[in-house]
């Protein structure tokens, strides 16, 4: 029983290496181009927050906040479902997500952390809504310390040009 448990899961981490990170790619990419998409398609309304802006971001002109933003979103999207530069464009897209929370997503106003919990939403009532972006902070970590899986055009640039694998 115990060498059979142990096949397992030896079989589990093989599969890990390929597929693991691929789901939080696939899945952290798609909603970061959807969202690059609906800001190309839309109006800047970063004016209407840019009070809330930490710095060094407050520093740019909002026309420059909205296109990085818009931009960051959508090749960075494509990048983690291929798997390309994903390392940096996880890193990019965390930056980003802390700054989104910060300006749009945390509550305007708490006093205690029942208050806070309030904003562990998904849907704005006036209270915040930043369950959805702190979900995404936390499934770009792996991302970021592990890289992106053996599927993935990291994975096989490193094989080869470096001969070597690469995660």
């Amino acid at each position: 029983m115990k060498n059979l448990l142990r096949s397992l899961f030896d079989l589990l981490d093989k599969l890990g290496q390929w597929i693991g990170f691929l789901g939080l790619r696939l899945l952290l990419g798609w909603e970061f181009l959807d969202s690059g998409l609906e800001k190309f398609h839309g109006e800047n309304w970063f004016g209407d927050v840019a009070d809330k802006f930490p710095w060094p971001f407050s520093l740019l002109p909002v026309d420059v906040s909205w296109q990085l933003a818009i931009w960051f979103e959508i090749v960075g999207g494509i990048a983690l479902v291929i798997g390309l530069g994903t390392r940096f464009f996880a890193t990019s897209l965390f930056i980003l997500t802390v700054v989104a929370i910060a300006v749009a997503h945390w509550p305007a106003e708490w006093q205690t952390l029942r208050e806070l919990a309030q904003g562990y939403v998904i849907s704005d009532d006036g209270h915040g809504n930043f369950k959805l972006p702190l979900l995404f902070l936390v499934m770009l970590v792996p991302l970021i310390l592990s890289g992106p899986g053996k599927l993935s055009l990291d994975a096989w640039l490193a094989r080869r040009f470096f001969g070597k694998p690469r995660s």
